[in-house]
């Protein structure tokens, strides 16, 4: 696999907000590299500067030093920003603020038009979006009348239809019940698995991000872990320290661990995967 975004001692600072007063640091010298069909999370408490990191990956942020390559365009150059956005699109947390048709089709059409593809190409690429997303009988329905975890689905269709080769999502599950997570999720996973996009999911959800090949976990505007799931969720102490949580699996291993001294394995990430330790545990 090859690098589709790399950053090397990517720094970001927010203006001041008073003349006089300094900037506001948020990213530090961050180095990572994401390779292409990677399903990647990225965690942190707010202020971590995860969001700020997407919005680099899409170059929506400029880096204030250090550089940011998304298929090895420079970010900061210009003439690179269309192809960038192109190569990499987001779906933020409110889909009410990607949706802008009044009707289903129309909407997931929009980006498509203004970038002049044919109309027959047009037709074939919302019905394609839509029924990947499981919204294609929704197609003539006003998006109003959709549920937060459909109205996300149709913000995503409109993404795969202009076909990019990663796809950022920043908490795109933030607004949504448990259901429309659900849905949600879904969708996320097929993108990576059946069209090989490469997904960075941003999230503070720990059940959402066992589901990733990896984690990134950013703290203070750093990347404080990086690494396969099973790998980072087992550094309980860390990971609080950081003022995050487990997965409810390994946080009662954990649990049974400190309070017995049971020695038991902590990097169940699945309840068949707890359900297993606890029953030889019991035993």
């Amino acid at each position: 696999m090859s690098h589709i975004i790399k950053t090397d001692d990517l720094r970001y600072a927010y203006p001041a907000a008073e003349e006089g007063q300094l900037a506001i640091p948020v990213l530090k010298g961050v180095d990572l590299a994401i390779e292409r069909g990677e399903f990647v999370a990225v965690l942190g408490h707010n202020g971590s500067g995860k969001s700020t990191l997407a919005g680099c990956f899409n170059a929506i942020r400029l880096p204030t030093g250090g550089v940011c390559y998304v298929d090895m365009m420079d970010t900061r150059d210009e003439k690179n920003t269309y192809e960038v956005r192109k190569t990499v699109s987001m779906v933020f947390q409110n889909p009410d603020n990607q949706l802008v048709a009044t009707v289903v089709e129309e909407d997931v059409a929009f980006a498509l038009e203004n970038m002049g593809v044919p109309p027959a190409e047009i037709r074939r690429r919302v019905d394609d979006a839509l029924k990947a997303v499981g919204m294609y009988e929704y197609r003539a329905q006003a998006p109003h009348r959709l549920s937060g975890g459909q109205k996300q689905r149709v913000a995503i269709a409109g993404v795969i239809a202009m076909m990019p080769r990663c796809v950022v999502l920043d908490e795109p599950t933030a607004m949504l019940d448990p259901q429309g997570r659900r849905e949600v999720m879904a969708v996320v996973r097929e993108l990576n698995r059946r069209f090989g996009i490469t997904v960075i999911l941003i999230t503070h959800h720990m059940d959402e991000a066992v589901q990733a090949d990896r984690v990134i976990v950013m703290h203070q505007g750093n990347v404080l872990m990086d690494g396969p799931p099973r790998t980072i969720f087992a550094q309980v102490d860390e990971l609080r320290a950081a003022s995050l949580t487990v997965p409810q699996t390994i946080e009662i291993l954990d649990a049974l661990d400190r309070q017995d001294g049971a020695a038991l394995p902590i990097d169940a990430l699945t309840v068949d995967e707890c359900a297993d330790i606890l029953e030889t545990y019991l035993r």
